[in-house]
C-alpha cells in the first residue's frame, strides 16, 4: 500500500516480475545481494553474485510482444540510468574490485523467462 492506497496494477506486476526473476536465478546458483536498490540516479531491481562477479539484474515484464518486448523495452536510455545507479552502488559499497555483469531477465505474459547475461556493456 501506498499511503493508504493500493499499490497501483503495473506495480504489483513489477513486484511479481521481480519475485520470479529472483527465484529463477537462484536456481540457477546466484545469490541475491540487495533488491531495488535506488538512488538520484536510477535504480537496480536486483544485485546479485555469481561466483566473484557483481551481477546487476535489469527485470522486464510485458504481457505481450506487440511493442516489441520486454527486451526492446531497455533503451540506451535506460541502460545509462543502469550503469550510472550501478557505479553510485559500487562506490557507496566500495567494491571497485568486482567484475560486475549486466543481465537482463525478460518476462513474458505466458511465464516465458529469458535470462540474458552481459546484456548491455558499459
Amino acid at each position: 500500500m501506498i499511503f493508504g492506497k493500493s499499490k497501483p496494477a503495473h506495480l504489483v506486476k513489477g513486484d511479481s516480475a521481480e519475485r520470479q526473476a529472483l527465484a529463477y536465478l537462484q536456481q540457477q546458483g546466484l545469490t541475491l545481494v540487495t533488491s531495488n536498490f535506488r538512488c538520484k540516479v536510477g535504480e537496480l531491481d536486483l544485485v546479485m553474485k555469481d561466483g566473484a562477479a557483481l551481477v546487476i539484474v535489469e527485470v522486464r515484464y510485458r504481457k505481450s510482444e506487440q511493442f516489441g518486448g520486454a527486451l526492446a523495452s531497455i533503451t540506451r536510455q535506460k541502460q545509462a540510468r543502469i550503469v550510472a545507479a550501478t557505479q553510485h552502488y559500487v562506490i557507496i559499497n566500495k567494491l571497485s574490485h568486482c567484475a560486475i555483469r549486466f543481465d537482463v531477465v525478460a518476462l513474458s505474459g505466458d511465464s516465458r523467462i529469458n535470462w540474458i547475461k552481459n546484456a548491455f556493456q558499459t
